[in-house]
Parts: C-alpha cells; structure tokens; sequence
C-alpha cells in the first residue's frame, strides 16, 4: 500500500473524497471507516466507481497515520465514545510518502502457500522513517488457524524515493527465521522496475 498513490492527482483525490463523505452521509455514518473505489484511468479525468464501504479500519490505515501524523486508533476511539474531532478536512495535510508491506508466513515459490512453523529468530528494523506493527515474538509458533500476516513494515519518507529507499533498508534489516517469509518477494517487488 502506498499513501498518497502515485496515479490518483489532487483533483481526482477531492473527487473521490466528495463520493467517500456523500456515501457515508447517505447511511449516517459516524466513525472511522474506508470506502473503496474501483480506478479506470490516470489523471484528473480518470473514472472511478464504488467497490465498498468498510466501516473500520483497515489493514493499510498505517500510511494514512505516516503522512497525516494522526492517530487513527485513537481517533476511532474519540469518536466512538461521543467525543467530537478536533480538526476538520481542511487541517490535513499530506507530509511526504508512505509505504506499507504485509510481511507473512507464506512460501511465494509455492504460490503464496501459508507456512506454519516456529519462529526461531526474529529481528525487527528500526531508523528513521521505518515503523513494525507486529503480534509475534522469537519462539512463537505459527500455525494454520489464523491469518498469515506477521507484520506491517512501514516506511516514510520526504518522497516516494526516500520511502522506498527506506523500505529497501528495511527488509534487508528484517529477519525471520524458521518459517517461510514473503520477504524475498518484497525486496523483489521493491527493487523491480514497473514498481
């Protein structure tokens, strides 16, 4: 996940912001929550059309947190418990650019197979810029009953340039050992060039 997408213009945002508020209104909703749209284009006049309205947080809410600096978490919470906001759309502002990976337990040389296993060594990164969202521990076992997602890595930057070269640090940093991982892939897809 990336934030702000490198194909949706100023313009196309603000359109696509206008639909997202009109869709929540139209139901009364009041909280914390991601429509989605569907993107046929690249530029101001790029189509776009309802795919869902999620009415949470999602997974890849951490870019938005990076380049906003608010915390989402907490605002849910705010706002749930009858708390008013305070800020409104026009106090946010985009500072530089964010990218976020699941890392997981899965083996992508088998198509993206869950991996199950014990987590023997597990070193996190850290540095400017780089943030791990994760729910494991060296000597956990990873089993099949859940999610395969270990972690979210993050990272920020000035710009999309400096976020990736963040990111590529990153992954070299992270260490998991003992299952499969998707890191390789990751650092594949960060390094190739349609990326």
């Amino acid at each position: 996940e990336e934030s702000p997408s490198p194909v949706v213009t100023p313009a196309l945002r603000a359109r696509m912001g206008d639909a997202a508020v009109a869709a929540a209104s139209a139901v009364g909703y009041r909280n914390a929550g991601t429509v989605e749209f569907l993107l046929d284009g690249v530029g101001d006049d790029a189509r776009f059309y309802f795919l869902e309205m999620n009415t949470r947080l999602q997974v890849e809410h951490p870019v938005t947190e990076c380049i906003t600096g608010f915390d989402l978490v907490a605002e849910q919470l705010r706002v749930a418990a009858g708390e008013p906001l305070d800020y409104d759309q026009s106090d946010i502002r985009f500072q530089g650019h964010a990218i976020e990976l699941r890392l997981c337990a899965e083996d992508p040389a088998q198509g993206f197979m869950p991996a199950t296993g014990c987590l023997q060594v597990l070193r996190e990164p850290a540095g400017p810029g780089v943030r791990v969202d994760s729910g494991v521990i060296e000597a956990q076992r990873v089993g099949s009953d859940f999610d395969s997602l270990l972690a979210k890595l993050m990272a920020h930057g000035r710009d999309r340039t400096e976020a990736l070269s963040r990111m590529r640090r990153a992954l070299e940093e992270f260490v998991i050992e003992g299952i499969k991982t998707n890191i390789v892939f990751q650092r594949e897809v960060m390094d190739s060039d349609v990326f």
